[in-house]
């Protein structure tokens, strides 16, 4: 079974989302998907509600997730580790013990060639326009991760 971590720094915005846009994508008998924050301002809390808005607008119910932090050992536990943008990308590439967990880790939005090198912008402090910008793009490069689990 393939393991995909989305991260981004609190958990509750840009990785539920995701998470939740990669499960709906795959056979869940041969991908899991989670997610994690580099930070733990909101472990155990739901997805903000904006997000979980917008999913629902799409058709996905993402409001049963949880916040959790990002460890070492999801090194361990995952294949591919996708950061919505540079400073998670660094935070988590600051743990990896070696060659092997670094070279599970990298920006989500590297998977579409004209992102390269981008970062998801972090909505929480915008309106619900944020929220649908930052939904239409995660979709958008979930299917291109989708096709090549």
């Amino acid at each position: 079974m393939q393991k995909v971590l989305m991260v981004c720094l609190g958990n509750i915005c840009r990785s539920p989302l995701a998470e939740g846009i990669l499960q709906s994508k795959v056979n869940s008998d041969e991908v899991f998907v989670d997610s994690a924050g580099t930070a733990a301002y909101h472990i155990g809390k739901h997805p903000d509600v904006r997000s979980i808005d917008v999913a629902a607008k799409y058709g996905l119910n993402i409001k049963n997730q949880r916040a959790r932090k990002f460890t070492v050992k999801d090194f361990d536990q995952f294949d591919r580790i996708y950061a919505m943008d540079d400073s998670n990308y660094n935070y988590i590439l600051s743990l990896a013990r070696d060659d092997k967990d670094a070279q599970k880790v990298q920006l989500i939005l590297n998977e579409r060639d004209s992102y390269q090198n981008q970062s998801v912008p972090d909505p929480y402090y915008g309106g619900s326009l944020g929220f649908e910008k930052v939904y239409k793009m995660l979709d958008e490069v979930c299917t291109l991760i989708s096709k090549k689990i």
